[in-house]
């Protein structure tokens, strides 16, 4: 059985939201998509609150992600613990509120969701992200293994694929709002994008106003970041996954505008 996963960039700020909202489903009946994974982590800018998550699950999303703007609205904290469709990264210390690896029924096939965090230039705070997917590959049992790495270094999230090559169906990047083109799949199966990209506003620096990234690159005070306006882009991957094998047959990169 084939099994179309559908992974969606970082949704940045309200303009992303409603982008989201207005796409998500129809590109789901296009495409024949079975499950849909969003990274959530720049819906309130900086974090999401339990509100924005349930928008984005309501637009479609079976699971949402984070990164390292997991807790930028505290208020998520107590909505971690009580949601299954919510992950924060595993990696994170044990004492965070959460969870960050789940097992979703698709209706006779099992898939795992891993969401992890890079410590290059990001979090060195969290635990190792290669033992920590160690660790939550043992827990549990599911026919796909999807993982999204929320990570800076294009080195580390390369370093993981070829560490989980075989061993995961499918592991894209987020964090960097950029889109990559280096979608392919392993040697050994793994399904792969550096980086989706980020569900936001076309004209912008990774989702905000780019007179205020020119300003601080200039060395000024741009002020609290605020979010452009204008047309937006939904970016992404969608993966082919074959639940007799638990590898991936195709990788495709996605772009709605």
């Amino acid at each position: 059985m084939l099994v179309r996963v559908l992974a969606v960039g970082d949704v940045v700020s309200e303009p992303g939201l409603r982008h989201l909202e207005k796409h998500l489903r129809s590109l789901q009946k296009c495409e024949g998509i079975s499950f849909t994974v969003v990274n959530g982590e720049n819906a309130a800018s900086v974090g999401l609150t339990p509100e924005q998550a349930w928008r984005i699950y309501d637009a479609g999303a079976d699971v949402v992600t984070l990164g390292n703007h997991t807790f930028g609205k505290m208020q998520i904290a107590d909505f971690l613990d009580d949601t299954p469709w919510l992950l924060r990264p595993a990696n994170f210390t044990g004492r965070a509120p959460g969870r960050g690896c789940g097992v979703y029924d698709l209706g006779g096939v099992r898939i795992r969701v891993m969401n992890l965090i890079g410590r290059c230039d990001l979090s060195w705070g969290a635990d190792n992200p290669f033992t920590a997917a160690d660790r939550n590959l043992e827990r549990g049992e599911a026919e796909l293994t999807v993982v999204d790495f929320h990570a800076e270094a294009t080195s580390e999230k390369l370093a993981m694929a070829y560490y989980l090559d075989g061993r995961v169906s499918a592991l894209w990047g987020t964090h960097t709002h950029v889109p990559t083109a280096d979608q392919r799949v392993f040697p050994k199966g793994t399904g792969y994008l550096t980086d989706l990209g980020m569900t936001g506003a076309v004209e912008s620096v990774l989702g905000i106003q780019p007179q205020q990234s020119v300003e601080m690159f200039l060395g000024g005070l741009p002020g609290r970041f605020r979010p452009a306006s204008g047309p937006c882009k939904a970016q992404g991957a969608l993966v082919t996954l074959d639940s007799a094998t638990g590898l991936c047959t195709a990788v495709e990169r996605v772009d709605i505008r």
